[in-house]
């Protein structure tokens, strides 16, 4: 697929979903294709099982309609309503620390040791130069700057710039990662060549109704989760403490699932990275609104996207953990029912780099859990039902 046509499709999904999450569901929550789902569709989908990338954008499409019927027929919140109050918390935390290992890892700061599968990355120059918008940010953060973040990010962008690896008239790139654009100027044009270019068709065949299930799955839980997280550590939250207009925000995440496949992309999905808008401060659905706008010009400024080196946005995301994590507070870690299935879904999300298998292994682990201890009837039906799917989803593979 075309690069400046998978950044185009990917910058238009971006932009109506995210604009649909602020003026329909009235959230402060971003949408855009999901990174897993990204590889998900490349590797496995395209790579693997030698889909050609027409039908697998025809998958994505039929995912999101089977999504919306899904929404449509109020079988999304009562999956959500089943996810018990423990592993709401859980999963907030969760996400706060994968946030956080996401940061790390982007800056450097932690690497692949072939002995201890993690490590201390060496103290290169891009490293202190993190360290440095890490603590500048907690500062501003700690003393109630309003914008402490955004400060942050252009903070460290400064301190980045002596450093030159990054930095060029005729190549742009995130801080030494994969180049986005290989483009002279400030200005790109857009590339339209990826929409409508889906295969309606041959994406119903057998062979590729796994797909479809696989797309449906993955996404399910991860806005699911999302959703949850986002609403548990800002408390945005509606009287019967489910996650604020969370049909709205249901129905918005599987429009954006079916239009991503119209216009060339993988499917579209609630960001983890919306807390760090929430934590400085957005509350209502302008926020959405504000970032939607915000990536319409970028239909024509992509070049710039790069001049943000990775190590300035990692500060952000390392903070925004401490924000997550305080709905765990909550949860009865003397109860060990309640703990011990806490616990696995809160760090197999990191551990594992996936949201879904640890929700997923946080289900299993309440079911069996309550099941042995004599409190069966804390499981409720749908519980059940879910723990069904997970199991076939993982006898799939």
């Amino acid at each position: 697929m075309p690069f400046s046509g998978v950044l185009t499709a990917t910058i238009l999904v971006s932009f109506f979903s995210t604009l649909m999450m602020g003026l329909y569901a009235r959230n402060p929550i971003l949408v855009a294709p999901g990174m897993g789902l990204n590889a998900f569709f490349t590797f496995t989908a395209v790579g693997a099982l030698k889909i050609p990338w027409p039908e697998a954008l025809g998958a994505v499409f039929w995912s999101g309609v089977f999504f919306l019927l899904l929404t449509l027929l109020n079988v999304r919140v009562l999956i959500l309503r089943a996810i018990p109050r423990t592993l709401r918390y859980a999963i907030a935390g969760g996400i706060g620390l994968f946030i956080t290992l996401i940061g790390l890892i982007n800056a450097g700061f932690i690497v692949h040791r072939p002995a201890t599968l993690l490590g201390i990355g060496p103290l290169s120059p891009a490293v202190c130069t993190f360290l440095a918008g890490l603590f500048f940010t907690a500062l501003l953060v700690t003393r109630k700057v309003k914008g402490a973040i955004l400060y942050g990010i252009v903070f460290t962008t400064l301190c980045a710039l002596p450093l030159g690896r990054w930095w060029g008239v005729d190549h742009w790139d995130l801080g030494g990662s994969i180049p986005l654009v290989k483009a002279t100027g400030w200005w790109s044009p857009p590339d339209f060549s990826l929409l409508f270019r889906l295969d309606l068709v041959h994406s119903l065949r057998w062979s590729a109704f796994p797909i479809i299930f696989s797309f449906v799955f993955t996404d399910l839980f991860d806005s699911l989760s999302t959703l949850v997280g986002l609403a548990e550590a800002a408390q945005l939250l509606d009287e019967n403490g489910d996650p604020r207009h969370v049909r709205r925000a249901l129905f918005t995440d599987a429009v954006s699932t079916t239009i991503a496949g119209l216009l060339g992309s993988s499917p579209g999905t609630a960001y983890i990275e919306s807390a760090v808008g929430i934590e400085a401060g957005g509350r209502t659905g302008l926020t959405a609104v504000t970032a939607a706008l915000l990536f319409l010009p970028f239909l024509f400024l992509s070049p710039i996207l790069s001049a943000i080196p990775a190590i300035a946005t990692a500060p952000a995301l390392v903070l925004v953990g401490v924000f997550m994590l305080r709905p765990v507070s909550r949860i009865q870690w003397q109860q060990q029912d309640e703990a011990i299935p806490a616990f696995l879904a809160l760090v197999l999300i990191p551990f594992t780099f996936s949201i879904t298998q640890g929700i997923i292994w946080g289900f299993f682990a309440w079911t069996l859990i309550k099941m042995g201890s004599g409190r069966s009837k804390e499981i409720t039906f749908p519980l059940l039902v879910i723990d069904a799917l997970v199991l076939l989803s993982l006898l799939l593979g």
